[in-house]
């Protein structure tokens, strides 16, 4: 699969512009360590495919964790055979963009980083509100 110069899948070719950030930037990487991201590489890149919309970056937390884990969707827990290692407080993710706003919702939503959240999660999700939980300058 083709990748551009942000490490996004699908994006490269004649006329065609890299993924886009809430801010209307360059979309950055997420996280390496874990590997993240729909397609795994690292961004929370989205295609027609990605039916959750992976599109927000967020920092983990203890807290977000035992939500998400309540919500049915166990984060913490390793599964060696599908290489997912298990979150930690601390780590980045590219989560659902409809599970974030549900956790701010309920007064769970993590910190997330705006240079590496897709413009997609603008679907489900109000700028304002991803900016107030931004752990990097708007």
């Amino acid at each position: 699969m083709p990748f551009d110069d942000t490490g996004s899948p699908g994006r490269k070719g004649p006329g065609r512009q890299p993924s886009r950030n809430v801010l209307g930037q360059p979309l950055q990487s997420c996280s390496q360590a874990p590997r993240t991201g729909f397609f795994r590489n690292g961004c929370c890149d989205t295609s027609p495919q990605d039916v959750g919309s992976h599109t927000v970056c967020a920092v983990m937390t203890a807290e977000f964790l035992a939500f998400s884990r309540a919500a049915g969707n166990d984060l913490s827990t390793p599964h060696p055979e599908f290489g997912f290692p298990g979150l930690q407080p601390g780590d980045r993710w590219c989560l659902c963009a409809p599970r974030w706003q549900e956790a701010l919702e309920a007064g769970r939503a993590p910190r997330i980083v705006l240079a590496a959240t897709h413009e997609g999660a603008l679907r489900y999700c109000d700028l304002a509100d991803l900016q107030r939980f931004a752990v990097d300058a708007t």
